[in-house]
């Protein structure tokens, strides 16, 4: 696990990036992947870089004393061509693996619920969701097209952690994503 939890000054570490995912369910496992190339890249002690298989409530604790929470996770829509890259709200954060059991609440639910038990939850969330093309067979490797777009992702990330770029928007206009 990739998890470092450390203060910077007298201030707690305020940037998350969470990769999710299963990393033995083939492209489920981008969010792992990502995050460890992030992490190996990363020579700054001020953003926690961690991984977890969970969703809905489960994220509620994970992400909460962060003022940003960067997400990497794997989805499928129904039109979604493997290895397109998602910018999504936690509102539009509802097609993944782990989200969709009918007993859990969705992120954007999680959020508001933590916010009502007066967690410090993020102020600013930014989902990266690679579009997958599979996520239930049993296999480590990602499939070709989701692996090629990882090391795009691993960028969009950095680029995110270390502020505006000329070469892509620090907020780009989220899409609503059909599930």
């Amino acid at each position: 696990m990739l998890h470092c939890r450390a203060s910077h000054g007298n201030s707690q570490l305020k940037t998350l990036v969470l990769g999710l995912g299963n990393p033995i369910l083939s492209d489920d496992g981008v969010g792992i992947k990502v995050v460890q190339e992030v992490g190996a890249a990363l020579q700054r002690d001020d953003v926690v870089v961690n991984q977890a298989s969970v969703g809905g409530l489960g994220l509620l604790e994970l992400v909460a004393g962060y003022d940003k929470v960067i997400i990497v996770d794997a989805i499928q829509t129904e039109n979604g061509v493997p290895g397109e890259v998602h910018y999504l709200s936690a509102e539009q954060f509802h097609g993944n693996v782990r989200a969709a059991s009918t007993h859990d609440v969705t992120f954007a639910a999680a959020l508001e619920l933590g916010k009502r038990l007066h967690k410090d939850m993020p102020r600013e969330v930014l989902i990266l969701a690679v579009e997958a093309s599979e996520v239930a067979a049993f296999g480590e490797e990602l499939t070709p097209e989701v692996a090629s777009v990882v090391p795009h992702v691993v960028e969009l990330v950095m680029e995110e952690i270390g502020g505006q770029s000329e070469a892509v928007p620090r907020h780009r206009e989220l899409r609503a994503q059909a599930s």
